[in-house]
């Protein structure tokens, strides 16, 4: 994705008081706008949000709207799905370059190179990849589907699993499946929360639980955790950022470590106030979520910018794969 600079500087004494947000509420309504927020938002971001989830639940969420504009505070590839899903609707983000190292880690060309290599496999892709790739793709996954997703497949077909390594990998380790092939792609912030990091941690806080999102570097880590009995297996979760919140209400722990982006933590707090909820890594922060900021939102409700715009048949062709994955499974969480 390309994209010229944005200059908010005008906007750069902005702040979430209450003159913000009074204008941001008045705005949305003015110009008819559903506002959805990511998980790993800033805080005062998410707490704006008419609503907060992960990014294939907002889209869906955006498309039963009768909204006809969608502000998708997240990532490109967000606000782009938002658009196949509701091709009439106009979809802005508050800053255009809010990209994703992990949709990023494979092009659509390179998607058809690969594909040539392996003619008659199914290729599964994850929900965060770009509107390019996903009309490239026979089924889209999501972290929460992705294992039933693949095991819906006869098991004589070759599958092309992208772009994710560490998911890929925690799908074939729970498929079992040989004839699976995983492009090497991650998102930068996941892969940087390691399984050394993990295992101190976790012997710091042996009675706490462990959340950990597929995608981290450390999953296959948790595992083998709970495999040797140094953590006890019924403790370690691997889940989306949806099923964290949903398990989050659930556990009887007093503390939990969690495993992904750090602006997971303020959505779980506010689901389990009562529960001691710490990062395993406090650094697991990505800066393309931080560019939407107060400033930006504002900037856009103002003047009606940034629009994502999707080819036709581009969606048309995604639409499709995302459309097959809800029907073989539940639609989950998105990452």
């Amino acid at each position: 994705m390309t994209a010229e600079l944005i200059d908010l500087t005008p906007y750069g004494g902005v702040e979430a008081n209450a003159e913000w947000r009074d204008e941001v509420r008045a705005l949305a309504k003015k110009r008819d706008a559903v506002l959805l927020a990511h998980n790993y938002q800033l805080p005062e971001i998410q707490d704006i949000a008419d609503f907060t989830g992960d990014s294939l639940a907002l889209s869906r969420i955006a498309a039963q709207s009768p909204a006809s504009t969608i502000v998708f505070c997240g990532v490109h590839f967000m606000a782009e799905t938002a658009k196949i899903l509701s091709p009439e609707k106009t979809v802005l983000i508050p800053d255009e370059r809010a990209g994703c190292s992990l949709a990023d880690s494979i092009t659509g060309a390179q998607l058809r190179a690969w594909k040539a290599e392996h003619p008659g496999a199914v290729v599964v892709s994850y929900v965060n990849t770009t509107a390019e790739v996903k009309a490239e793709t026979d089924i889209c996954c999501t972290s929460s589907n992705a294992v039933d997703v693949v095991a819906s497949i006869p098991a004589d077909r070759e599958v092309l699993f992208l772009p994710d390594q560490f998911l890929g990998a925690h799908v074939k380790r729970e498929t079992g499946r040989e004839n699976m092939h995983i492009w090497a792609g991650e998102c930068h912030v996941h892969a940087g929360i390691n399984g050394p990091e993990l295992a101190e941690r976790a012997a710091a806080n042996p009675d706490a639980d462990l959340f950990i999102h597929p995608e981290c570097g450390c999953a296959t880590s948790a595992l083998y955790l709970a495999g040797e009995g140094i953590v006890a297996s019924d403790r370690v979760k691997i889940l989306s950022t949806g099923d964290m919140v949903t398990q989050a209400r659930a556990t009887k722990a007093k503390s939990v470590l969690v495993a992904t982006e750090i602006g997971m933590l303020h959505q779980l707090r506010k689901a389990a106030p009562g529960i001691e909820f710490n990062a395993v890594n406090d650094r697991a922060s990505c800066r393309y979520m931080k560019m939407i900021t107060p400033a930006a939102l504002l900037r856009s409700l103002r003047e009606g910018r940034d629009e994502v715009h999707v080819d036709a048949e581009t969606a048309r062709r995604a639409r499709g794969a995302v459309q097959r994955m809800i029907e073989i499974g539940k639609p989950g969480g998105g990452e």
